[in-house]
């Protein structure tokens, strides 16, 4: 779930907008796909050079162009020189390791998100930065390596026919945002279940392991809050924002948006505090199971006690010849007898009054 951060001194000393790409290189080659359509029409291609997509900056169609691998930076660098996108923006967008975020350029918005996956196994979560830029009438994805959560979003548009609700760039923004949100829902129900497991498992039997189970669902919760947290943010900076490309129509989604994005937080924050109160139980499970050990240590030493103390006393060496008052019951004929008598009947009266007080 971590990343390395130390490419991030690859940029230290470099002038403002140069396109350095900061990250872990995830894909062998580049992939650009892209979707042009009108009400009507739909063209849907993948192409092998960023020229390939030069000619869509003037064609009167909405055209979503999704670039899959950012660490040809010289992909980033044409594409962005041709839609007229600013290097400081571009500079965003070469380093995965930037925090989600929304800028109104004016000519377009540019949006940083971040990208949950589980692996198949249940096991940890891993993060894919995602850049979204929207102007008049192209948005422009850009993803670290193939594979998203975005294939509902192209199968509505090629089986939604008028597209009338497409052709709005804004509208195709906020749909790549939702999807991104949808898919945080998944992830936190599988923490969800994941929770409640170890909360079970915690009352009935609180080993070791379950602690290390703990800190685990810790730090799945703390890396998917780190995402999450400043989407509020990027989506309320949305909602208000007083630009053209954004029209009336389309807050009405983003403010529902906005809502599960509260949603996501609260959830994320809500697992937070089940967590912390999983760790307490734990350590009360844990502080209790000792408690008992050490009650019937107590026990048993306390009986032992006066058992002792009758045996270190018999064990002493005193010669009965010496006089009468040298322990003359060590002449009894049943002395060993009594000794076992004696020693067995305070045992068993320790035992009943334990018991009578609840102690056992």
């Amino acid at each position: 779930m971590t990343h390395p951060m130390n490419k991030l001194s690859k940029t230290r000393g470099l002038k403002p907008g140069s396109v350095v790409f900061v990250g872990v290189k995830r894909t062998d080659k580049v992939i650009i796909n892209i979707m042009s359509f009108t009400e009507t029409e739909l063209e849907e291609r993948n192409v092998e050079k960023i020229e390939d997509t030069f000619p869509y900056r003037d064609k009167a169609a909405v055209t979503w162009i999704n670039i899959d691998g950012l660490d040809v930076v010289e992909n980033i660098e044409k594409i962005g020189k041709h839609f007229g996108i600013h290097p400081l923006t571009l500079e965003d967008v070469a380093n995965s390791r930037h925090r989600p975020k929304m800028e109104d350029m004016g000519n377009y918005c540019f949006v940083v998100l971040k990208m949950l996956y589980a692996n198949h196994d249940g096991g940890d979560i891993e993060s894919e930065q995602v850049s979204i830029i929207f102007g008049k009438n192209f948005v422009i994805s850009f993803q670290e390596r193939e594979g998203d959560v975005f294939d509902p979003i192209r199968e509505r548009i090629r089986k939604t026919e008028p597209r009338a609700r497409f052709l709005n760039t804004d509208y195709l923004g906020y749909a790549l945002i939702d999807a991104i949100v949808d898919n945080y829902f998944s992830i936190l129900e599988n923490v969800g279940d994941k929770v409640e497991s170890l909360e079970d498992e915690l009352v009935s039997d609180p080993g070791p392991d379950r602690l290390e189970s703990l800190y685990e669902v810790k730090r799945k919760i703390i890396f998917i809050r780190k995402a999450v947290w400043p989407l509020r943010e990027v989506v309320g900076g949305l909602d208000r924002l007083d630009s053209e490309l954004i029209h009336e129509q389309t807050k009405v989604y983003l403010r529902d948006l906005y809502e599960h994005t509260i949603q996501v937080i609260d959830t994320v924050e809500t697992f937070r505090d089940m967590n912390s109160a999983l760790l307490d139980i734990y350590l009360s499970s844990i502080s209790n199971k000792m408690n008992q050990v050490m009650k019937v240590l107590t026990i048993i030493a306390t009986i032992f006690i006066p058992l002792s103390f009758l045996a270190a006393v018999y064990g002493m060496n005193f010669d009965r010849s010496a006089g009468p008052l040298n322990m003359p019951e060590l002449g009894f004929r049943f002395g060993y007898i009594a000794f076992w008598g004696v020693a067995v009947i305070i045992a068993v009266s320790l035992i009943i009054y334990f018991r009578r007080k609840n102690w056992l």
